[in-house]
């Protein structure tokens, strides 16, 4: 709402100088070129160096086919493309936590509801899952980002979608040995196996030219990473260059005020090198919205799903969790609107990825988007998070 008044002000400034006319035309133009959306405040932006225009919020479907029904997906879908969201984001391994009896049920539940839009009308994402999870029951568990596992893993998500061709293809983690979901420190010796002898990971040149050639088939439009490091990333963008391979147009990893692991180096990463974010688990599985310190036993996917998500088990979340809520509490907000407008609005956020299990919720969700923060919260913010840096990595 902000740059859209900005726009019109400077509209007309330039019609008293041009003429009234002329401003107005001069209005249209701006706004225009802006990128928002006239009924909706929805703002939209390029992903990476590609021609693919997404919202700046992003529809997320990880309960969907476990916490959420066909008939809620549909209502949240059709609700989410009325508010201007254009991106859905799923995953072959959804929904959440993963488990052998719902593996792709989200997939097939977006394909139901795909099948009766134009395809042009919204950007479709999903993922590919990877190796060394204990997911036995995806393709036997995949053995190893190859061409074998990536080919097939995207000709059965069609399928399930019901589409011809994926908008982004994310690899949903690394083939190879990093930390991550919850683990922060490298560890050099998983890089041997249970012999002692060197895995041998499938090089990352492999995994572009796989990638490439589904480009060529027009099965995707771009690629993508997730839950990725900074030396991955650069590694994907170096090949890339070298062998004239596609070029990495967006990254989605966790980012919120308990885990800002994104700022340590990746964040220059993608300024220099033209990489988007998307941003995933905004509220820290529910921890921002302050409804665990209210009630602990709160309905949610953390006591839904007991042990699930050990990257919010830590000593230090519930504290952060109460800090904050008290922060939004003290300047008239809720703890979800501090926790999505601090993520929505950052420089290096190019969309964040919001999910809902009511409608509620996701109504919540995405007027946040329309709500920025003063330089007075934001420098509260920066106080606590030097006081409680990333207890959630």
């Amino acid at each position: 709402m902000e740059t859209l008044n900005r726009l019109i002000l400077l509209g007309f400034d330039l019609g008293f100088d041009l003429g009234i006319d002329l401003g107005f035309e001069i209005i249209a133009l701006l706004i225009a070129l802006s990128g928002i959306d006239l009924d909706t405040h929805m703002e939209y932006t390029t992903l990476g160096e590609s021609q693919i225009r997404v919202s700046k919020v992003t529809l997320g479907t990880m309960t969907y086919g476990d916490q959420n029904t066909q008939a809620d997906a549909n209502d949240q879908l059709d609700y989410a493309m009325g508010q201007g969201i254009n991106f859905i984001d799923t995953a072959e391994m959804y929904p959440v936590p993963p488990r052998a009896e719902t593996v792709t049920r989200t997939e097939s539940i977006l394909g139901e509801w795909i099948k009766h839009q134009p395809r042009d009308r919204f950007v479709l994402a999903s993922k590919v899952a990877g190796p060394r999870r204990g997911m036995h029951w995806i393709r036997g568990g995949p053995s190893a980002l190859d061409a074998n596992n990536i080919q097939t893993a995207v000709h059965e998500s069609l399928k399930r979608l019901q589409t011809d061709y994926l908008d982004v293809l994310y690899l949903h983690w690394p083939e190879r040995n990093v930390p991550m979901f919850g683990q922060y420190q490298f560890d050099p010796t998983a890089e041997q196996d249970a012999a002692g002898k060197p895995i041998d990971w499938v090089p990352i040149q492999t995994q572009l030219e796989v990638l490439d050639g589904l480009v060529k088939a027009g099965k995707i439009r771009a690629i993508g990473l997730s839950n990725e490091q900074p030396w991955g990333l650069m590694e994907f963008l170096r090949v890339a260059k070298q062998q004239g391979l596609p070029k990495v147009a967006v990254l989605q990893n966790c980012y919120n005020l308990m885990n800002r692991g994104m700022e340590f180096g990746m964040s220059e990463v993608l300024y220099r090198e033209g990489v988007s974010l998307a941003a995933y688990s905004p509220l820290a599985f529910g921890h921002l919205t302050g409804k665990y310190i209210d009630d602990p036993q709160a309905l949610g996917r953390i006591t839904q799903f007991l042990g699930y998500s050990q990257r919010y088990k830590k000593p230090g979340v519930a504290a952060a969790s109460s800090a904050y809520a008290a922060l939004a509490r003290a300047h008239g907000l809720t703890p979800t609107q501090l926790a999505l407008s601090f993520v929505y609005h950052r420089w290096f956020v190019t969309t964040t990825i919001i999910g809902a299990t009511t409608m509620s919720q996701l109504q919540a969700n995405i007027a946040a988007y329309q709500m920025k923060l003063d330089a007075a919260t934001l420098a509260e913010i920066e106080q606590y998070h030097l006081i409680m840096m990333n207890p959630a990595p």
